[in-house]
């Protein structure tokens, strides 16, 4: 078979990325905090044990009412599936390379590190809260950015009063590190 019309699968496979969703950099590994970890394993539980087997019902239902070709629960149903199966596969491959981390291990450190709590301030004095978090935990709503985002990258590693250098599109801008904190140790 001519090669052209044959898709070569490969384990870091784009193809189900969702929309908006950033591929892992080559050779990294997927930090994520537990928390994140725990609600992409819910989500993928809930797809494989309760919205997959409902859309399958759906569709083996709408498959012995005959002609397929115009049945909506049918087209509808089989779409549905493979828009499953993308995400199924796209958490599988997500959470088989997570790297768990617990930023409450970090204790009293004020130095910079995944699942830091960061407070900065802009050259134009407008202070700022970010939690440095993974890939898949990302909520601008909550001011959450990845670790490989442009303020993490600048910020790693610093410390608390250090004054590091963020390359933005308007140029480079001084930013003051005003405090730095991880969230407690859970008991248990």
């Amino acid at each position: 078979m001519n090669k052209a019309f044959v898709k070569e699968s490969s384990d870091d496979d784009e193809d189900d990325l969702p929309e908006g969703a950033t591929p892992l950099p080559a050779g990294t590994k997927n930090y994520i905090t537990e928390e994140g970890y725990n609600r992409l394993r819910n989500e993928l539980i809930q797809l494989i044990d309760v919205e997959r087997p409902d859309v399958v019902q759906i569709v083996s239902w709408a498959a012995s009412n005959g002609d397929r070709s115009e049945n909506g629960d049918y087209l509808y149903g089989k779409k549905r599936l493979r828009e499953i199966d993308r995400r199924i596969r796209f958490l599988t491959r997500r959470l088989d390379k997570a790297e768990v981390v617990d930023p409450s291990l970090q204790g009293d450190n004020d130095q910079i590190f995944f699942g830091a709590t960061v407070t900065y301030a802009s050259q134009s004095g407008e202070e700022t809260t970010i939690t440095i978090v993974g890939m898949d935990e990302v909520d601008l709503d909550m001011n959450h950015v990845s670790w490989i985002s442009p303020i993490a990258k600048a910020l790693i590693k610093a410390r608390e009063g250090d004054t590091v250098a963020l390359r933005t599109p308007a140029g480079v801008e001084q930013i003051d590190i005003l405090e730095v904190c991880y969230p407690s140790r859970k008991p248990g």
